[in-house]
């Protein structure tokens, strides 16, 4: 029986494949927090790279758990960003009226009152109780 023959720097390949995996990961999850539509794209390109990083690591004898970290982890921030994308696309009139309120708003009491209409109109969109699940959560 003989063994097959490995192209030098395999191991290393395999290695960098699995670092490229949950770093992209790491930076789809942040970027989630930043910008939920870089976010968004950011996790398809984590999860890919976690996705293609599998069977390169399986083939080289080293073990999936940096590559298996890493779907995990842009899975979570797929999910994350997308809920905030889709929410923010829900409730983007309400934003911009929002954004409006806050220029002209000169005070702390202006910016609240500000803040009180849209929480109020975001209330009126969404389903009951979900506004007392975000808590005071500020746009």
């Amino acid at each position: 029986m003989t063994t097959p023959v490995q192209a030098p720097g395999g191991q290393q390949l395999a290695e960098s494949a699995g670092r490229r995996a949950i770093w992209l990961s790491v930076a789809a999850l942040a970027m989630t927090f930043m910008l939920p539509l870089a976010g968004l794209v950011m996790a398809v390109f984590a999860l890919i790279a976690g996705i293609r990083a599998l069977p390169i690591l399986r083939g080289s004898g080293r073990s999936t758990g940096v590559a298996v970290g890493g779907i995990v982890v842009s899975s979570l921030s797929l999910m994350l960003s997308a809920g905030a994308t889709a929410m923010q696309l829900y409730l983007m009139d309400e934003y911009s009226v929002y954004q409006e309120c806050m220029r002209g708003a000169g005070t702390v009491a202006a910016k609240e009152a500000c803040f009180s209409q849209f929480r109020d109109a975001a209330a009126a969109k969404l389903p009951p109780g979900v506004i007392d699940v975000l808590g005071s959560v500020q746009p």
